[in-house]
């Protein structure tokens, strides 16, 4: 086993590239219907938070100068922007690059940013994520109790997720994240977890396409941005709730409760509507 660096490399860092072959239909069309959306939703066109199927593999490599224990990440959360529809059937063109760590002594944050296109628009969709990795306290040094926010008590209903025991697992097969703690409950527990926890990024598909179907009339344009943080595991089987307030989302069990996904959201109404 390689051994990691001991300092924390400059950023921004080395910027990466690769072109990958388009992504197969069946393969988006059963991701849009695992999300709760309708592939009739995406004619032509590939959701933009599947991106982690396509962009995972060459962000790994922006990662490889750091000193941290990657077998402990946490995903913190993601910042999407939509430039321009992302087509089907067209080889996409990938840059990516670790832009910052946030190293307080007790948790790094990890911002890497990667850009996904074609050859004639390379730049049709934006994305930041923010890994969370958990350092190890000096002797005597007390965990600092984080703030985690809550569903608004006047946020409105707008959908329901309902999860079963093997959703972890679906999700991982349909994006080819396979971090056990999704779907082998045994290493699950062992790390703290009663059970099996969702991904982070299947909360925000759900949460996307939800918004798709009771605001959006299933015009997936009306995204321009989205900006989330992960704050709670889901643990599986689970049926949580999606609500929203101007301008926000949030996924949690009841209005006033504490919310496992927070976000804010810039829509623009499509010129034909």
């Amino acid at each position: 086993m390689r051994k990691r660096p001991n300092e924390i490399p400059p950023t921004p860092g080395r910027e990466f590239s690769q072109v990958v072959a388009p992504r197969s239909n069946k393969l988006i069309d059963d991701y849009i219907r695992h999300c709760g959306g309708s592939p009739s939703w995406y004619r032509g066109v590939v959701p933009a938070h599947l991106f982690p199927q396509w962009g995972f593999p060459l962000q790994a490599k922006t990662l490889d100068a750091i000193p941290y224990d990657l077998t402990k990440v946490l995903n913190g959360g993601c910042r999407i922007e939509v430039n321009a529809p992302l087509p089907r059937n067209q080889p996409l063109h990938l840059r990516a690059w670790l832009e910052d760590i946030d190293d307080n002594g007790s948790r790094a944050v990890i911002k890497q940013k990667m850009v996904t296109g074609t050859a004639d628009q390379p730049d049709c969709v934006v994305t930041t994520t923010y890994a969370i990795v958990p350092l190890k306290r000096k002797k005597g040094e007390k965990k600092k109790k984080m703030e985690r926010p809550g569903v608004p008590a006047d946020a409105r209903e707008i959908g329901q997720f309902k999860l079963h025991a093997n959703s972890g697992w679906e999700f991982a097969v349909l994006t080819g994240d396979f971090n056990p703690v999704h779907w082998v409950p045994p290493y699950a527990k062992a790390a703290g977890f009663k059970n099996t926890i969702l991904h982070g990024f299947a909360t925000l598909g759900r949460s996307i396409e939800s918004m798709n179907k009771n605001q959006w009339s299933g015009d997936p344009r009306w995204l321009k941005t989205v900006d989330v943080r992960f704050t709670r595991p889901v643990i599986l089987p689970a049926r949580p709730y999606l609500f929203a307030s101007p301008g926000q989302f949030f996924v949690g069990d009841a209005p006033g409760g504490p919310a496992y996904l927070v976000g804010e959201l810039e829509t623009e109404k499509p010129s034909h509507v």
